[in-house]
């Protein structure tokens, strides 16, 4: 489910600036996508135009996005001069996985890696209810294993590692019914080192576990 109340929009310049920002001050690579429109003051939809566009306002434009993404700040100011409505997207398998779990569950490993004083990344909400936790570049091959180390079935928990062709929203990128991605725990200096997918396994699984035993509500 997605929220239904939408964000104020991001002026355009803040999304070029942002994009910038990840460029110049994480040395991130990023990837201008999709961008949600409203014809007729309607209810958003993809500027892709498709239908059943499966990530409204938050994927690739092109097929050949990953060669097309760049961490270098001044070509990425010109892919938004270009295109000032563009979400921006970051490529994972680079400087960067990421490991993306139910918003409950995110928030529930949250409160535990805080508790336990371990170390944590940037994390991202977005409004498809999703926390993304940053981790070192890896996490891709390791975690089916490490979970298997745990006891638990890579495929039994809603718990998806996004690593190389892949990518992750950024802020203040607007997605699905208009509402905006946004930081759980921002990029700054005390966390430009991230953390290895191994150090929050433990918890994010046993949360993922607690979050799929839960009742839902229709």
């Amino acid at each position: 489910m997605e929220d239904t109340i939408a964000a104020p929009r991001p002026r355009t310049g803040q999304l070029r600036d942002a994009a910038v920002g990840y460029a110049e001050e994480r040395h991130w690579d990023v990837l201008p996508g999709c961008w949600l429109e409203a014809p007729g003051g309607g209810a958003p939809r993809c500027s892709c135009a498709s239908p059943s566009c499966p990530a409204p306002g938050a994927h690739p434009t092109r097929p050949d996005w990953a060669a097309q993404a760049s961490g270098n700040g001044a070509a990425v100011r010109l892919m938004w001069c270009k295109q000032p409505r563009s979400s921006v997207l970051l490529p994972t398998g680079r400087t960067f996985d990421a490991l993306d779990v139910p918003e409950s569950a995110g928030f529930l490993a949250l409160a535990r890696l805080e508790r336990l004083e371990l170390p944590l990344g940037p994390v991202i909400r977005t409004p498809a209810r999703r926390t993304v936790f940053l981790v070192l570049p890896g996490a891709q091959a390791k975690v089916p294993g490490l979970l298997r180390r745990l006891g638990r079935l890579p495929g039994a928990l809603d718990l998806v590692v996004r690593g190389k062709g892949d990518w992750v929203p950024a802020p203040p990128t607007r997605m699905g019914t208009g509402a905006s991605v946004q930081w759980v725990r921002r990029p700054t200096a005390l966390n430009r080192w991230l953390p290895d997918a191994e150090e929050l396994l433990s918890p994010l699984a046993y949360a993922c576990g607690v979050d799929a035993a839960q009742p839902r509500v229709h």
